[in-house]
């Protein structure tokens, strides 16, 4: 039988490549992680609710290669939890290649003055610290790759650095400085890390800021899940070290 003339599949852009997902339930994370699927990818997905986690889970496996799943509360983790994680992807998957970082915490408008110490530095932790722990744990698996990516989704600071967005907007402010210090002292380094920045989208960390939300540019998470692909492909070495806006033909 001939071949002549049939059509030739795309090329997958993280075949081969194994995906870490952290916050994979959420509102960006669970789209993203099932568009990597589809890419080829094998994706790890991390986030602390067993049963959506499950949920993720098949939709997951049934678009591309089987992922793992690891159950993990990034508020109680500790540095030796990061530590263990990287040493089971290693052990049971042989490699890293990218990390999309999408989990947040964020439990509403408050006041400064009202905000409960807890929750402050609960926000802080899970926001800020428990991302770098991550990265940090990660970075020498990642090293073994030949295209190690790290992709961090970041909020607008001039939105969440108004009135009321309490410690989840103090973290995001930290968060934006720690991938442009992180990106320059890894310069010369093979893992490469950038920020992506979403524009408006239907989520429900969104909708705990805004319960009657008729803003007419808000997208759904799904519109971005594209540029999170790209970035954690090799076509993300283009825009290493930068703040990314948008999704691609998706105006931010």
């Amino acid at each position: 039988m001939s071949l002549v003339g049939l059509p030739v599949a795309a090329p997958k852009p993280l075949s081969g490549r194994v995906v870490l997902v952290a916050g994979a339930h959420g509102g960006l994370g669970s789209v993203s992680a099932r568009a990597c699927a589809e890419a080829g990818a094998t994706v790890v997905l991390l986030g602390r609710k067993l049963p959506r986690l499950n949920r993720v889970y098949d939709a997951v496996a049934a678009a591309g290669p089987e992922p793992l799943l690891y159950p993990l509360d990034l508020e109680g983790a500790g540095p030796d939890d990061y530590a263990e994680l990287a040493t089971r992807i290693g052990a049971e998957l042989g490699r890293l290649d990218g990390i999309l970082h999408c989990a947040a915490e964020f439990r509403g408008l408050t006041p400064l003055e009202h905000q409960d110490p807890a929750q402050f530095a609960r926000a802080l932790h899970v926001n800020l610290t428990a991302p770098w722990w991550l990265v940090q744990a990660c970075l020498p698996l990642l090293r073994q790759s030949a295209d190690p990516a790290v992709v961090v989704a970041v909020d607008d600071l001039a939105r969440v650095g108004q009135a009321y967005w309490g410690g989840y907007g103090v973290a995001q402010h930290g968060l934006h400085a720690l991938v442009r210090m992180l990106a320059a002292e890894l310069a010369n380094d093979p893992v490469r890390i950038c920020a992506l920045q979403p524009g408006p989208m239907r989520t429900p960390l969104r909708s705990r800021a805004y319960a009657d939300d008729v803003a007419s540019d808000l997208r759904d998470p799904q519109d971005y899940a594209v540029r999170c692909v790209q970035l954690l492909s090799a076509e993300g070495a283009a825009f290493r070290g930068q703040l990314v806006t948008g999704a691609g033909g998706v105006p931010a």
